[in-house]
């Protein structure tokens, strides 16, 4: 049964998010991310946001980096905690746009559309700034997420339809006005329907990189995706990296 702390990403979802989630632990997708942020560790400590099951932060600890994560759901973790080497990662339960961990960190990372599921502006300025705490002098935060899809919708429609299949039907919603959305999942299990709707808020690169300049950060590189294919008007995911200029010395943080 879901625990209500959990958020979005409960028991029900926990149980099944890496074989759904497959296709993201293929060599071809996770080595060149592994290899991404370990070059930006440098032999230094790393902060995941949204660990999850540990999808990267397992693959990034055997690699010798010393992984610290942060995650508001339980369940989640406990499927992390399950896995070889799991007790590896240390792991702070909470929001990981205001939770602190002890230390500083070469790199923080957020991976897969994560920042978009702080479902506010607010919320995500306040994500830079608690990263910003965390850095090291010349630390780097690292961002992959989509380009909003506006050019998809059609004109005059907020609905756009990305999935379907015998067993689901999937669909986002847009509100233009707010940059709010949502990605609703219909499924058919065993005879019956069950559906699932997880809020975001869709933000641009440019917005991010105004995010970056309030939290003290500055824009490093921008990819297309972790093998550094250019980023371009036609991408329609980056990987964009901001720094923290060396000399700036963080206050000191405690955890929670």
């Amino acid at each position: 049964m879901d625990d209500p702390e959990d958020g979005y990403f409960g028991e029900r979802i926990a149980a099944k998010y890496d074989e759904e989630s497959a296709e993201r632990f293929q060599p071809s997708v996770l080595e060149p991310t592994v290899d991404f942020l370990a070059e930006l560790a440098a032999g230094g400590r790393a902060l995941e946001l949204a660990v999850g099951t540990g999808r990267v932060a397992l693959p990034l600890s055997q690699r010798g980096v010393d992984v610290h994560g942060i995650d508001l759901s339980k369940a989640m973790v406990a499927r992390l905690r399950a896995k070889p080497d799991g007790d590896a990662i240390g792991v702070t339960i909470g929001d990981y746009a205001t939770t602190t961990v002890e230390g500083t960190f070469s790199v923080a990372y957020l991976v897969f559309n994560t920042i978009s599921n702080l479902t506010t502006q607010e919320q995500q300025v306040a994500c830079f700034r608690n990263v910003a705490e965390h850095l090291e002098p010349g630390g780097c935060f690292v961002i992959e997420v989509g380009v909003p899809e506006l050019r998809r919708v059609p004109p005059g429609e907020h609905t756009r339809l990305f999935e379907v299949s015998p067993t689901q039907w999937a669909y986002d919603v847009y509100d233009f006005a707010t940059q709010q959305m949502s990605s609703n999942f219909v499924q058919l299990v065993d005879g019956r329907g069950h559906f699932h709707s997880i809020p975001f808020r869709y933000v641009w690169p440019a917005e991010l990189d105004l995010m970056a300049q309030l939290a003290g950060l500055r824009l490093r590189e921008r990819w297309e995706d972790w093998t550094r294919e250019p980023f371009t008007g036609d991408s329609r995911n980056h990987v964009s990296v901001w720094e923290k200029p060396a000399g700036t010395e963080a206050d000191p943080v405690q955890r929670a």
